[in-house]
């Protein structure tokens, strides 16, 4: 009769995880509508490092654009 018990508490344990989870991504997906993702502006400290790196490894050279590939 011990084992009926241990099920019942396993068994409303996961439901419970699961109903705590749904309500975690849907509030998760309504941050995500209330404040939506910005495109990424290319910080000019990231363009002084790559500008640098370039300098360094190919001497004279100058970097015209910057683009990132997907």
């Amino acid at each position: 009769m011990e084992s009926l018990g241990l099920l019942t508490i396993c068994i409303s344990a996961f439901i419970s995880v699961f109903v705590l989870l749904s309500i975690l991504a849907l509030a998760m997906r309504l941050i995500l509508v209330v404040f939506p993702v910005r495109a990424a502006e290319t910080d000019a400290v990231v363009i002084a490092a790559i500008t640098a790196a370039a300098g360094r490894v190919f001497p004279g050279t100058s970097v015209k654009s910057i683009e990132e590939e997907k």
